[in-house]
């Protein structure tokens, strides 16, 4: 049935398996995807939404190295929304409200448009492994199918354990079976594995809801979109959204069902998402909070699904309905499904390269919930670049990897093959050192030449990021050309409550005072008269405003990441033995011969590693 040898088998048709069959498919490489169901490629399995707090950087990135999670999104959405938009441009981040039928179909629509591309549905039961070389997959029903690389992405289905109150029964997502025998290959093959927990609320009937007592959350007057190309418009209609909050009384009742709940029975003995607590986790570990806040999100334009985000739960059904009808608004809410919660295997990621590759087998690749993260955005990227890693591999061309001052893609995985993660990983701008730098409105400037390449992103995209440059550095020069009186100045500073100018100067130094905003800017002439006569876009002006206004700030930090990167540079002998350096820490020694850094650099990050142990280190090492 398959003769052929596949350059690149992907298991797993979630985000990360998505984008890692789009990549290698378009790099050129003879693709498989194979998933349980053809039927659910790209499911939103959890919150109807794309992006948010640095996963809309993510999202970015992602389109900027020519992936589709970004297109989908913008095709798919019913909201959107930039948040953080009173903060400075480094904290903004893009958000969807998508349309889950439609985002899902999208998916398989631009995948089954995609050459090189085929699928398979079927359970992967096993790997074939030989001499530390994958050699493929071998199904439920035996078939063998060969290729040269194989990327998993298996989210939360490798021996899936759904949890509602007292119950609990097999699956890798409500309704769905879960996978065997790939956890029992990896572990037999000298992989360490373990255990996380994720879960998901209620699906409700929002016909049964009474909106008149939530708080409308709307998108913006002025919606922008995900992907730097020209496939995609921005939305010109948009669905709202609502927010309603618990009570002291639905506290309550959530906690008759404590003694029900695999939370706190024993049944669930794993880590769940930090950031992202089930509801009953958060009312025990916040009892002194007298309300949470609960998001009603619709998930579509049409249909009377609706998510309620922010409450996450495992509590027996009949507490969770119980519970939600003392809610305002939810008074007569009707259930589609109850929430429930997932154990699922994973591989400590500090067993992975920086290309996603597995340091004991070649050629095999982990991307996605099978490496610790939750998320779909985090999921998409790591899919995206095992997905380049795997072809590159395959074809013998050096591998991509981004560092931590290129994306927060760079940050991602660096952060989970040297720290590892012990509870699901979430991107959080607080993990960006540079995040100056790692701005939303500039992923293109970072990641499309070094896409283009490869080969992945576009000559379109690469003329489009070339004009965008050209366009933004020529009007930041005429700020810094072009002088401003004080007449034309004052009146505008004095209304801001800026200090006057006492003489003409030039627009750069006026505008990068604080309190000056693009809408002072349009206020002069000249500033009015450029970008008419330059016809350019809002896109341009909001990037050189941007060079402007943070140029001190995107100088230090550029500054800083260079010294960093030096240490990069410095590197490390792949069969190094830490051991023999007596004045190195016992811990320090531990650590560094587990995860096996790359570089001097990568080694400073490693948990337990002292700047003393990299000094005795770069000492020895002759440095």
């Amino acid at each position: 049935m398959f003769l052929e040898e596949y350059d690149v088998i992907v298991v797993g048709a979630g985000h990360a398996g998505s984008e890692a069959a789009a990549a290698a498919a378009n790099l050129g490489s003879k693709t498989l995807m194979v998933t349980m169901s053809l039927q659910n490629i790209a499911q939103m399995s959890c919150n109807p939404a794309m992006g948010g707090i640095a996963k809309g950087q993510i999202v970015r990135e992602i389109d900027a190295l020519g992936g589709y999670s970004g297109i989908v999104s913008d095709r798919t959405a019913i909201q959107f929304k930039m948040l953080n938009k009173s903060k400075g441009p480094a904290m903004w981040s893009p958000r969807v409200q998508s349309d889950r039928m439609r985002f899902a179909e999208e998916w398989r629509m631009m995948l089954e448009g995609t050459p090189n591309l085929d699928f398979y549905q079927e359970m992967v039961k096993g790997l074939i492994i030989e001499n530390g070389k994958i050699k493929g997959i071998r199904t439920s029903l035996g078939v063998e199918i060969r290729s040269k690389s194989v990327v998993l992405t298996n989210g939360t289905f490798l021996n899936g354990l759904i949890h509602i109150g007292e119950k609990q029964f097999g699956g890798g997502r409500a309704g769905e079976s879960a996978a065997t025998g790939i956890t029992e290959d990896l572990i037999a093959a000298g992989f360490e594995a373990g255990r996380m927990k994720t879960g998901t609320p209620p699906r409700v009937d929002g016909r049964s809801l009474d909106y008149s007592k939530m708080n409308e959350e709307k998108g913006d007057a002025k919606p922008d979109k995900f992907s730097y190309s020209d496939l995609t418009v921005p939305l010109t209609l948009q669905r709202s959204c609502h927010m309603t909050y618990t009570s002291l009384n639905v506290h309550d009742i959530l906690r008759e069902g404590f003694d029900r709940s695999p939370m706190f029975n024993g049944r669930i003995k794993s880590l769940g998402p930090r950031y992202c607590p089930s509801i009953e986790d958060k009312i025990n570990r916040f009892a002194d909070k007298e309300r949470h806040q609960l998001f009603v999100e619709p998930e579509g334009w049409k249909t009377c699904e609706v998510y309620v985000n922010g409450f996450s739960t495992s509590l027996p059904e009949d507490i969770q309905f119980k519970a939600l009808r003392s809610v305002a608004g939810f008074e007569n809410v009707k259930f589609l499904r109850p929430g429930y919660a997932i154990e699922y295997d994973y591989f400590p990621p500090t067993q992975l390269k920086h290309t996603l590759e597995t340091k004991l087998v070649e050629g095999l690749y982990f991307a996605g919930q099978i490496n610790g993260t939750t998320g779909y955005e985090e999921a998409a990227s790591q899919g995206l670049m095992a997905g380049i890693n795997a072809h590159l591999k395959v074809h013998e061309k050096s591998p991509l990897i981004l560092k931590r001052d290129e994306a927060y893609i760079g940050v991602l995985i660096d952060d989970l093959i040297t720290k590892g993660t012990e509870e699901p990983y979430r991107m959080f701008t607080s993990r960006a050192e540079y995040r100056t730098l790692l701005r939303q409105d500039n992923a293109d400037f970072r990641l499309t030449p070094m896409s283009y390449e490869i080969g992945l992103a576009s000559e379109e995209r690469m003329r489009r990021m070339e004009h965008k440059l050209n366009e933004s550095e020529k009007m930041v020069a005429f700020f810094k050309e072009t002088s401003v009186t004080v007449a034309e100045t004052n009146p505008i500073l004095v209304e801001k409550e800026s200090a006057p100018i006492s003489q003409g100067d030039k627009m750069f130094k006026v505008f990068s005072r604080p309190q000056i905003e693009l809408e002072d800017m349009l206020k002069f002439e000249k500033v009015d008269a450029y970008i008419k006569e330059n016809n350019l876009d809002e896109e341009i002006v909001e990037q050189a405003v941007i060079q402007v206004k943070y140029s001190g700030y995107i100088e230090k930090e550029r500054n800083n990441a260079d010294k960093l990167n030096r240490l990069e540079e410095v590197k490390i002998p792949e069969n190094f033995d830490y051991h023999k350096i007596k004045s190195m820490s016992i811990e320090a020694k531990q650590k560094l011969s587990k995860i096996r850094p790359v570089t001097i650099s990568q080694a400073s990050r490693i948990s337990g590693v002292s700047p003393s142990d990299i000094s005795v280190l770069l000492i020895y090492m002759g440095r």
